[in-house]
């Protein structure tokens, strides 16, 4: 009975489209030879990775702009490739800074409201307004009327846009010397500080996120995850969520949750190209879908050595010790040698809930090979997603210990 709940809970997120999809596969590849196909599927992948994030980051000078796209970046602002910083205005024009894992994912650097080359009136027209997808407006004190003008101009342009006061962490730390300190009435002092300042300058109900680019797991990162989440098309909201730091228990499921969105539709393509009779397509398929797939788990979750290396850096915790949290064998290797031997066993595995599928997808039900390859793709990809998930959790379990 668990088994045939878990198939129904995975069928809620195949759309219409994507069963349509899996038809034409196997449609068009029954009159193609194995390298042809092979190309299509290849195609199939590249326009999943064409898809383009553009989130523009601007503010007032000073307001800390570029920490905070090196903090949604998952960098320092040491490290290599990340947004220069400073106590001037070091961003001139608006720079690109391409996420290092999700090259798609693009944050843009904008300069200053208000500096002497930008001024509030034509700023929207020089920074290209257009290309960004949304805007996070930064402050590192009050928002001020510049913030306030820019924020009517993208509303009229009917773009999003998010309101982030910046440098928390350095408020509390300021009010940890009072005897009467506590943080929830200073966070709400804050929040209330701000909101009132955009409401007296005609914002209605804004809404504010407390953020620290050096403590991004604190405060209200989780938040401004779940308002931009609402209101990104789906496949932009995966793009997103997918690139976040894993840096708190709920991002990190959230990104569990969307990786196994994802099972499914890998497991539909698997079993399109198997209902194909063309010797050995479907083994070269399923390996190549199964490849990319653990890469993009391992990738998500921050599992792979220069991640793990950040994170130690910024939490000055020893990279070994979160080397140690790593306790699936696919966190040694991801190679196409390693995923034949897992399907082999995955396929065994899959004859004993292929039952399932016949009675459950009508497009594959008369296909046994494609049922079968639906089933242990959907097991393999679930067995690999469990566990680079339990590690992932590990390390950022071992992380917020060094917070506390």
């Amino acid at each position: 009975m668990a088994e045939r709940e878990d198939f129904d809970n995975g069928w809620d997120f195949i759309s219409d489209l994507e069963v349509k999809a899996v038809r034409e596969f196997s449609e068009s590849l029954e009159t193609q030879n194995i390298t042809s196909a092979v190309q299509r599927i290849q195609t199939y992948f590249r326009d999943l990775d064409e898809v383009l994030l553009n989130i523009a980051v601007t503010g007032e000078s000073g307001s800390g702009k570029s920490s905070f796209v090196n903090a949604l970046r998952g960098l320092g602002d040491e490290e290599e490739d990340s947004a220069p910083t400073g106590v001037v205005e070091t961003t001139t024009e608006p720079t690109a800074y391409p996420h290092p894992k999700y090259p798609n994912v693009i944050l843009w650097d904008l300069p200053g409201v208000g500096t002497q080359n930008f001024k509030a009136d034509t700023y929207l027209e020089q920074v290209e307004f257009d290309r960004y997808d949304f805007f996070i407006i930064i402050a590192s004190e009050r928002f001020r009327s510049s913030n306030v003008d820019l924020a009517t101009q993208i509303q009229k342009m009917k773009k999003k846009f998010y309101f982030v006061r910046s440098k928390i962490d350095v408020d509390v730390q300021a009010e940890k010397r009072r005897k009467s300190f506590d943080q929830k009435l200073v966070l709400d002092r804050i929040r209330q500080d701000c909101i009132q300042g955009l409401v007296k300058n005609g914002v209605d109900h804004p809404a504010v996120f407390l953020i620290s680019s050096y403590e991004l797991g604190n405060y209200d990162i989780n938040a401004l995850q779940d308002t931009m989440e609402k209101e990104l098309p789906d496949h932009k909201r995966d793009m997103l969520l997918l690139a976040l730091p894993n840096v708190t228990m709920k991002i990190h499921q959230k990104k569990r949750e969307a990786l196994g969105a994802r099972v499914w539709k890998m497991a539909l393509l698997s079993a399109g190209i198997a209902a194909v009779p063309i010797p050995g397509l479907s083994i070269c398929t399923d390996v190549a879908i199964l490849v990319t797939e653990i890469k993009e788990y391992y990738q998500a979750f921050g599992l792979d050595e220069e991640s793990l290396e950040n994170l130690s850096n910024q939490m000055e915790v020893p990279v070994e010790e979160f080397r140690a949290c790593l306790k699936s064998p696919l966190n040694k290797e991801i190679s196409a040698d390693v995923v034949v031997k897992m399907l082999t066993k995955a396929a065994g595995a899959g004859m004993m809930v292929a039952g399932h599928v016949f009675n459950m997808l009508p497009l594959l039900g008369s296909l046994p090979a494609g049922a079968l390859s639906f089933a242990s793709t959907k097991l393999m990809l679930e067995s690999c997603l469990k566990e680079l998930a339990a590690d992932a959790q590990s390390v950022l379990m071992r992380a917020l210990q060094t917070e506390v």
